[in-house]
């Protein structure tokens, strides 16, 4: 049969959260008339993660280098789907959620696009604020977060997927250019508002207020960090 959507996660040592984020994807998957497949790539992990996504039926491929947009990159060359989605492995994604990324991609006046973000535990106000804020400029400057992300095969092709100049924030060079392909097409890279993507705010546990919003104005004033590996500390770095 062949594979309409081809559902995407790059891991890099995920063993705590990737089993939860494979059975709701599995549960969601099951309830569509749309063929998929679900590709984990081993990032390169020193723990359990491909043997979890391997005995969840998931396909494995693997990336020896650290990166995400790398990552990406390596399991879309792997997928048979004609829709791609992309799902970070600590995120729950509602089946209506699913369900209107693909009808979105189906109908042919949408490009990609991606979805408003809520987080999966009560948040200081300050960070309450800091996710609002986001899904607003998300919406209106129409940039996907990382977390979900949803486009046509051949049209992430033409753009050349994701940028590996960068480290983090690949999701908005991939929006960039997807907008600006979608114009040249006629078609909308769409942010889904609702339902949300449920994803892991466990960064902002492991971080204070504080230091989050120091790193965001740190990338707002010098965006070139992102392009330095030992910078990005905020998405390769993990406290012990």
């Amino acid at each position: 049969m062949p594979i309409d959507y081809s559902i995407i996660i790059p891991a890099y040592n995920e063993e705590d959260y990737l089993q939860a984020t494979l059975t709701a994807l599995q549960e969601a998957m099951q309830e569509l008339d749309y063929s998929g497949e679900i590709i984990v790539v081993d990032n390169n992990s020193s723990d359990r993660t491909a043997v979890i996504a391997a005995a969840r039926g998931a396909n494995v491929v693997f990336e020896a280098i650290n990166q995400i947009s790398r990552a990406r990159n390596t399991g879309a060359r792997s997928a048979q789907g004609r829709y791609l989605v992309f799902v970070d492995a600590d995120t729950h994604v509602p089946l209506a959620l699913l369900q209107q990324a693909l009808a979105n991609l189906e109908s042919g006046k949408i490009i990609g696009g991606g979805a408003c973000v809520a987080g999966d535990i009560p948040l200081h106000f300050s960070l309450q604020l800091l996710l609002k804020f986001w899904n607003f400029i998300s919406i209106h400057t129409r940039n996907a977060a990382g977390s979900f992300i949803y486009c046509r095969r051949d049209a992430f092709e033409t753009v050349g997927g994701f940028s590996v100049a960068v480290y983090a924030s690949e999701e908005i060079w991939l929006s960039r250019t997807m907008k600006k392909l979608g114009r040249k097409r006629k078609q909308t890279f769409c942010i889904i508002k609702q339902p949300p993507v449920i994803t892991s705010m466990r960064k902002m546990q492991w971080y204070s207020p504080l230091r989050i919003y120091l790193y965001v104005l740190l990338l707002a004033v010098f965006p070139f960090m992102v392009r330095i590996k030992s910078l990005c500390t905020l998405w390769y770095r993990r406290p012990s």
